[in-house]
Order: structure tokens, then C-alpha cells, then sequence
């Protein structure tokens, strides 16, 4: 591998990274014990060697230019990745410490990872937790997470993915709604029941239902009165509450289903799941907070599989 940064190189990169957080060469140069004219030449020769304008100057602030707000991200991960390892190196970091960021969707958030955090933070005092809790897909470098969990997680070559567990999925009303309704035995009965759809917010997409019969894998996308959006748990609510039926994860579920405030119904038709899975950037550095957290989940697997 050749050399392609010498320290002043680096040195420009880093009081770059310091003049972005701060908006000013000022502040930079206060940070970094120099001038704010230091701080100004240095920049004007990195741009100069990236042959490319980083911040916008007035003579009263500056801003990024939309190619050095994506350079500052990208300068701003490697450089945390530097002072991590090299803390690694110098034993400052044997014990997991420092900031990890997770971005993880609500329902496995609000019944799977937030009810575990306490134990986690009590093994590892010194790591801060910061949670995103959202549907979304996060970009890893430029919002500068660590991990995030997802449902039926796409193929990514510039991330690991490890399986947290396949989600059982059940099919849940509640009493009153199957006294006034009826209970549907086979899933040509469904039709002719209120089906509550869950939509993606991204398109808008229904989600269609999943069944297994007579050994073959089948779907059912229905009309319904009710819809719902982002959030599983809305769908769940209306099912409480009389609305109709609704297929969601069973462990979303499972203390509705013990206390008869809902009931599991075409159980014969069940077995499908949806894995969700852990996600987070490949790298030759993995931090401890990260590699702790991973090691972590990963012990709860089997504990989950069992429910």
C-alpha cells in the first residue's frame, strides 16, 4: 500500500473537521491552539489539492458547500475511526466506552431492544446509548450510526448482517369482534371480514398477508376499512378495539394473547415469518461499545427463537 497522506495532510483534514463542527476558523483555531489564519490556509490548501470548493466565506461566517458537507461526513467517520483504534492500541478503550448510535423500528424497538438496554448499560457503564426509533432506512455514514436493526433487510456488500430471529406471524381479533363477526376457519372466509392493512410509508404499498396451506406458501391482500401507516402498533390497537382482524408478529402480541384481550385465529394456516436483522458497517476496526452490543443481541437469539 503507498503512502497517500503526510501529517500536514492529515493535520489539514482534521482542523477542516473542526472548522465544520464549529462554523467558524475562529472556533477551530481556539480547539486547536493556532491562529485562525493558520486555520484558513491550511483549508485553502486542502480544497486547493481536492480542486474543490469545501465552505461558502462571508466576512461574517461560513457554511459548507454541498460537496464538503458530504466530505466532512466521510472525513469526520474516518477520523473517529483513527482515534478510536489508536486508543485501542494504547488500552484506553479495553473497556467498551463512548457514544453508540442505533437506529431500530418501533415495534421490535418498543418490545424487543428498549426493555434491554438498562441490563446492557449495567454491564457497560461507559457507553452512552442514542436510539432512533423509526421505519426508515438510515444512511450509516452520513448520519453517523452504528447499528440499526430492519425487517427484511436487502443485500448490502458495504454491511454485516447478522439474523436477530424470524418473526412468527399470527392472525389476532378481539372478542367482541369475533362474536359480532364470526370466526373465519378457512382463509376463503377472509373476504368477508374487516381485514386491517398495514402500508408501507415509503410507497404506500399494502403489505399482504402470509399463510402456509397444504404445504405451499400463500399470500392474502384484502380491502379493508382501516388502514394504517408507519407504525404496526396502530394496527394492533384497532384490532383491540373491535376493528377487525390483523395479521402482525406474534411478540408484539403475546400479552394481549394471554390476557384474552385478543384472540390467535387461523392457526392452522400459520407458520410464516419476517426476519429481522442487525446491521452494521464492514470495517477492519470495529469498536468495543459495537462489538459488545453485537455480542450482546446475538445472546438473546436463542432466547427469542423459543417464544
Amino acid at each position: 500500500m503507498k503512502r497517500h497522506f503526510d501529517d500536514l495532510q492529515l493535520g489539514s483534514i482534521e482542523l477542516f473537521c473542526l472548522a465544520a463542527e464549529a462554523s467558524s476558523f475562529t472556533a477551530a483555531a481556539q480547539i486547536a491552539g493556532v491562529t485562525p489564519a493558520a486555520v484558513s490556509r491550511s483549508i485553502s490548501r486542502l480544497e486547493e489539492r481536492l480542486g474543490s470548493r469545501l465552505f461558502v466565506r462571508t466576512t461574517r461566517s461560513i457554511r459548507l458547500t454541498d460537496g464538503g458537507r458530504t466530505f466532512f461526513e466521510q472525513c469526520r467517520q474516518a477520523l473517529t475511526q483513527l482515534v478510536e483504534a489508536q486508543q485501542e492500541m494504547m488500552g484506553a478503550q479495553s473497556v467498551p466506552s463512548g457514544l453508540l448510535r442505533i437506529s431500530i423500528p418501533t415495534t421490535y424497538g418498543h418490545h424487543r431492544i428498549l426493555p434491554l438496554l438498562p441490563t446492557f448499560r449495567a454491564l457497560y457503564p461507559q457507553v452512552t446509548v442514542d436510539i432512533h426509533i423509526s421505519n426508515r432506512n438510515i444512511d450509516f455514514v452520513a448520519e453517523g450510526y452504528d447499528l440499526a436493526i430492519r425487517v427484511r433487510a436487502q443485500p448490502d456488500s458495504t454491511l454485516i448482517a447478522r439474523l436477530l430471529e424470524d418473526a412468527k406471524l399470527v392472525v389476532v381479533a378481539s372478542p367482541a369482534y369475533l362474536q359480532r363477526a364470526g370466526t373465519p376457519q378457512t382463509l376463503e372466509d377472509l373476504p368477508a371480514h374487516e381485514c386491517i392493512q398495514y402500508e408501507l410509508p415509503s410507497n404506500g404499498r399494502r403489505i399482504a398477508w402470509l399463510f402456509q396451506a397444504d404445504g405451499k406458501e400463500r399470500e392474502f391482500a384484502g380491502e379493508a376499512g382501516y388502514s394504517c401507516s408507519d407504525d404496526v402498533l396502530g394496527g394492533v390497537t384497532l384490532a383491540k378495539h373491535g376493528a377487525g382482524l390483523f395479521q402482525t408478529y406474534k411478540f408484539i402480541v403475546e400479552d394481549e394473547l394471554a390476557n384474552g384481550s385478543l384472540v390467535e385465529v387461523l392457526q392452522p394456516y400459520s407458520g410464516r415469518s419476517r426476519p429481522f436483522t442487525l446491521l452494521y458497517p464492514h470495517g477492519r476496526y470495529v469498536p468495543h461499545r459495537v462489538r459488545a452490543f453485537v455480542d450482546f443481541l446475538l445472546e438473546h437469539r436463542a432466547e427469542w427463537a423459543a417464544l
